[in-house]
């Protein structure tokens, strides 16, 4: 469990309770009244009724309590995708990003600083894994934005920056803290984690209590391809990686969201559509086309329009529930694969250097 000193993003409301009547000698129950407050409300005031002749033990729990969260310092607006930076105490920074819906939004939230997946077509994976995020921290980014950034959304994404799966522990007790129904009282039918292809832990996924929808990002038609995008896949092929897709979705009965990032002239020819509609064969899930979204070096090429709507129709034409995802937030680098500050990476090793 996350042993950071941001008591109440680190905790669920019965480990936050019990945790306070250890300190305290009493309180667990007015502590989980506390708690309820602050992840609901974002404040914490005491308002229950049950502080109305417990002034004392309200002061006491206060004086106890760590409620302070990163420090909000950039928020960037893209039209329908907005993107927010919290600083760590370390000063290292997480992009989240705010996705504009009719109804209700989507945020996209981090699970590390970098990544060390090193997916070709990324612009986190050129900056390496500088660290894993705590429970806190990624709970964190959820509370600002809804508390401080007041944005109005019903579903949380593992796909910010880092490959969730790689941070296993951290995001396995943000998630038991987000689906908390004392606390912020996400589903997890509302949580999905977003992976490059981490099997063996997919794997151990199935055998949560709590068991989030899962997307994957395919990306590649066949081995030879994903070879060279994706590094993972000389750990676990995808023969692997249909294997663990099709026992989760046995096992849950739930979709599972495909990632397909295009890419001119690598992964947007028909015969590539024709390629993955064969590998999905016999697979509950639904695709997700990504056009590739430039980054701050240009290794790959977004395909022509017409290109990229040839092979939107052909996965159709296979019989797949298959969604285009137009780019959004491209402008402040909010787009998927956008993510990432390598000068925070060449600051952060510079500090870190023993000369």
């Amino acid at each position: 469990m996350d042993n950071s000193p941001l008591s109440l993003f680190a905790h669920t409301h019965a480990s936050y309770s019990s945790l306070m009547e250890k300190r305290l000698g009493y309180g667990r129950h007015h502590a989980g009244f506390l708690y309820k407050e602050w992840m609901r409300k974002g404040t914490c005031g005491g308002s229950d009724p049950a502080f109305a002749n417990a002034g004392d033990l309200l002061c006491s729990l206060l004086e106890q309590s760590d409620f302070s969260h990163p420090e909000l310092i950039q928020t960037q607006s893209g039209g329908e995708a907005s993107k927010f930076l919290l600083k760590a105490s370390d000063g290292l920074e997480m992009e989240s990003v705010m996705i504009a819906m009719k109804t209700s939004g989507t945020l996209c939230i981090s699970s590390q600083v970098g990544c060390r997946m090193g997916c070709a077509f990324c612009e986190t994976g050129r900056m390496g894994l500088l660290r894993n995020l705590t429970a806190a921290e990624i709970v964190s980014q959820v509370f600002v934005a809804r508390h401080r950034l007041n944005f109005d959304f019903n579903s949380i994404v593992f796909m910010g920056m880092g490959e969730p799966l790689d941070n296993y522990e951290e995001v396995m007790q943000a998630i038991r803290i987000l689906a908390d129904p004392q606390g912020l009282g996400f589903g997890v039918r509302r949580l999905t984690v977003s992976t490059s292809g981490c099997v063996d832990k997919i794997y151990r996924l199935m055998d949560e209590e709590l068991v989030p929808n899962l997307a994957v990002s395919v990306n590649a038609p066949r081995d030879d391809v994903r070879m060279k995008l994706m590094p993972v896949n000389r750990q676990y092929n995808m023969e692997d990686l249909y294997r663990v897709m099709d026992e989760y979705g046995q096992r849950t009965g739930r979709e599972i969201l495909v990632e397909y990032v295009l890419i001119k002239d690598k992964t947007d020819a028909l015969s590539d559509a024709d390629d993955l509609a064969l590998y999905l064969r016999g697979l509950n899930v639904r695709v997700n086309l990504i056009p590739y979204n430039s980054q701050s070096k240009h290794p790959f090429t977004t395909p022509d329009d017409s290109v990229i709507e040839a092979f939107f129709q052909r996965m159709r034409s296979h019989g797949y529930l298959t969604f285009l995802r137009r780019s959004k937030g491209q402008k402040v680098m909010a787009a998927c694969g956008q993510l990432g500050n390598r000068e925070l990476r060449k600051s952060f090793l510079i500090n870190k250097s023993p000369c």
